[in-house]
């Protein structure tokens, strides 16, 4: 004890050495008190989680017990690191105690300052190693130490009460911020002179009450120890107002280019669809969706997969608004930097100092990105209801937007890392909170990437589906966590990830409530042919698309996919018509690729249904999973998430023309039920049953062509089309396989190059 004596400094010589040893262990037991607490909350989350490790921890706790009993009953014989070490177990859930931290609202630079007023932060900064009467010492691995192996530590209670610490910082703020208002320095005196915790005690006088007690100018500046008034190094005061200037400078910036980011790729899908609205020229329309919009970036293929499966290629117009996605990303997070030197955080460290600058720009642009890239995913999207863009167009955006978060997220945990290694910082750093969980969110936005490709999205949608729901939910917490245990609530960096989650629950509470509308019904499955099978669900009103969930066809009751709405009215069954099996045989029979069907024939056969009654009628091809399933029913229970999508104004022109495949044909029977003009169906079906479902009831009055077994020529019958139109236009909706919604992409973006004949391409095809 006497060696430990010894080692205190002239300055603290008159300290009572019984005063110094009770004000240290005393603060360690308080610590170690906060940590028993937490133990035991740790030891009770392992039990109700039934963790076989539960007894252990008992033990632990126990004995943390014992043994602060121990330090109550005699703390000159105990050293408090050693109850600290006892409770090593516990020390993570310590971490997470953040109750006593200031919360800040907004982002930095939008209602959360982080340095205001500055010289009043650089004073305190600049002097805030400074050794107080009133610290008390640790000792780092024993009682017995040198000084050199000690460290001083000065509580908020030493800092608010300490006269030397107050009357020198007053007078530094009173040279140091002139012109800053009096009511601004008194407010930074009371939150920030003894901490910043969110509950601290306040400072014994008041900033006024203490420059009036300075009766001289100090004349001595400040070391090591602080024990009289003194004047702040001019030096240090200097490295560290431009160390928190610039900082906060940069920090601001980077909420600033993110805002800028989120809202641009908010607000420019709104403008360019209200585009729409100004009364262009049909000519000029025509030509620019030929050359600017419509055609793939790249070759022939936009709905069918690139090689290998990686992807779709975007059309012209989607690759424009990719690009500026790309630029100003790219552009934002690699400006603005500038160096200040002297600089206390970084001293002579330039480029630690940009490069650390610049992890944060990319960090803070990733965590921006996210609620972005969850806006432009989601079904219940506010852009879908304002915009004509359609779900397939957001949803390559969404796989752009997350690809470029993903690499800013990259390159701020390599920046880090890099940093901390030079350092040599990484080895204590890295087993920290923070980190962990930084690691955890960094490492699953990697894995979402790779395992969301077109191939995996094709061959094993439910599989991709599962796993990219699991890792987008390990990236909202590991982001989330990386921020709370590194600067808990005082930035406002989790704002982002608060509005990922918002927007994410915002599109489940909308898809409940679709779903609670309708209630719980009985769908009537009924098989159409080896092909294809019809689903009828009573009493349900919706237009454009719904998903259907099937709860009992599979254990996977969350399941659900989209289908198109055929009609909206289910027709009751009467009677069968007189001569099917005839006109099967004539019209349907053996060696018959093409059927014209007029609008007469089409309304001529006798009726086969009675009055119809509200309710929805889908058509689903048969393919694997949850489609060939259903042939094994007749009737089961089903939930219907409707209604999504909206049908394009085909009224521009006055023919319309609808090029389908197969299933497709549910897209258009509601474009050929309500456009005003002239309309005419080229339907394209491997097997004529389809043809026979879907009845006279829905292709009233509908001019049509059905090729069964046979390849259509889209070019051949477009020209045809064209020519029919003439100059009142013509509107060309494809909706069927990606080659044939590929072919006729091209056929129409090359007439509407030639200019000859006003045209306009309506895409209903769906894509990956």
């Amino acid at each position: 004890m006497s060696t430990f004596l010894q080692t205190t400094s002239n300055s603290r010589a008159a300290a009572p050495a019984s005063r110094l040893i009770t004000q240290t262990l005393q603060h360690h037991v308080r610590d170690a008190e906060a940590i028993l607490d937490c133990s035991i909350t740790y030891c009770t989350l392992y039990c109700v989680l039934q963790i076989r490790l539960s007894a252990l921890c008992t033990c632990a706790a126990d004995l943390s017990r014992a043994t602060l009993a121990g330090v109550r009953d005699n703390m000159a014989r105990l050293n408090a690191l050693s109850v600290a070490a006892l409770l090593l177990p516990a020390a993570t859930c310590m971490d997470m105690s953040l109750s006593n931290t200031r919360n800040g609202h907004g982002l930095i630079g939008y209602g959360i300052d982080m340095y205001k007023p500055n010289c009043a932060y650089s004073c305190r900064a600049a002097i805030s190693s400074c050794t107080l009467d009133c610290s008390t010492m640790m000792e780092m691995d024993g009682m017995d130490m040198s000084m050199d192996e000690m460290m001083m530590e000065t509580s908020a209670d030493c800092y608010a009460t300490d006269d030397a610490f107050l009357e020198t910082m007053a007078y530094c703020i009173s040279t140091k911020c002139e012109g800053v208002p009096a009511w601004e320095l008194e407010k930074y005196w009371k939150a920030n002179i003894a901490g910043t915790k969110a509950v601290q005690p306040d400072p014994k006088w008041t900033y006024q009450e203490t420059l009036e007690r300075i009766t001289s100018p100090p004349n001595e500046t400040a070391g090591s120890e602080l024990n009289k008034i003194m004047l702040v190094s001019e030096e240090d005061w200097m490295a560290s107002w431009n160390a928190q200037d610039s900082f906060e400078k940069a920090e601001g910036k980077h909420e600033k280019y993110s805002i800028v980011i989120v809202v641009t790729c908010f607000a420019l899908p709104i403008a360019f669809s209200f585009l729409r609205f100004i009364p262009f020229s049909n000519t000029l329309v025509t030509r620019f969706n030929a050359w600017i919009i419509d055609p793939p970036l790249w070759g022939t293929k936009q709905k069918q997969p690139l090689a290998g499966g990686l992807g779709l290629m975007p059309t012209r117009g989607q690759a424009l608004f990719i690009t500026y996605i790309l630029i100003i990303n790219i552009v934002l997070s690699a400006v603005g930097f500038r160096s200040a030197q002297p600089n206390a955080w970084y001293p002579d460290m330039k480029r630690d100092e940009i490069l650390t600058l610049f992890a944060n720009r990319v960090g803070v642009i990733s965590f921006a990105n996210i609620p972005l890239l969850m806006l432009y995913s989601s079904r219940n999207n506010l852009l879908l209801w304002v915009t004509d863009w359609s779900h397939s167009t957001f949803l390559l955006l969404h796989r752009w937007v997350a690809g470029i978060a993903t690499i800013q997220a990259i390159l701020h945990s390599l920046i880090y890392l890099r940093l901390k290694l030079e350092s040599h910082t990484h080895a204590e750093e890295s087993k920290l909170p923070y980190w962990i969980w930084g690691i955890v969110g960094t490492l699953a936005m990697s894995l979402l990437l790779p395992t969301s490709v077109l191939y995996i999205r094709h061959r094993a949608y439910e599989l991709f589906l599962a796993c990219h729901v699991a890792l987008a939910i390990l990236t909202v917490v590991g982001c989330y966590y990386h921020i709370l245990f590194r600067f808990a609530h005082q930035w406002g960096y989790e704002t982002w990830i608060w509005a990922a989650m918002a927007v994410w629950g915002f599109d489940r509470v909308m898809r409940m409530l679709r779903i609670a509308r309708n209630g719980l019904r009985t769908a009537v499955i009924t098989k159409i042919d080896e092909d294809y099978v019809r689903v009828d669900v009573p009493g349900v009103a919706a237009t454009g698309h719904a998903y259907l969930y099937f709860p009992t066809l599979t254990w996977r009751v969350w399941e659900n996919h989209p289908f198109s709405v055929a009609s909206t009215a289910t027709p009751q069954p009467v009677r069968k018509a007189k001569g099917l099996k005839d006109e099967e045989a004539g019209v349907f029979g053996e060696g018959k690729d093409e059927i014209n069907v007029s609008a007469s024939a089409a309304s001529s056969s006798a009726s086969t249904h009675g009055p119809a009654r509200l309710g929805l009628t889908f058509f689903l091809r048969r393919q694997g999973g949850l489609t060939r399933q259903l042939v094994s029913r007749s009737s089961l229970p089903v939930f219907v998430e409707a209604s999504y999508g909206t049908h394009v104004d085909t009224s521009h022109f006055s023919h319309l023309m609808c090029v389908v495949g197969g299933i497709g044909i549910t897209a258009v029977l509601p474009y050929l039920s309500s456009h005003p003009g002239s309309s005419k169906l080229y339907w394209g079906v491997r097997s004529a049953g389809i043809v026979h479902a879907v009845d006279d009831e829905l292709l009233r009055n509908v001019d049509k062509e059905v090729f069964v077994g046979s390849r259509m020529n889209i070019r051949e019958v477009l020209k045809d089309e064209v020519a029919y139109a003439g100059e009142g236009g013509i509107t060309v909706l494809v909706s069927g396989p990606g080659g044939m919604a590929d072919e006729a992409r091209m056929a129409v973006s090359e007439i509407g190059r030639k200019g000859r004949v006003n045209v306009r391409l309506v895409d209903e095809a769906f894509s990956w």
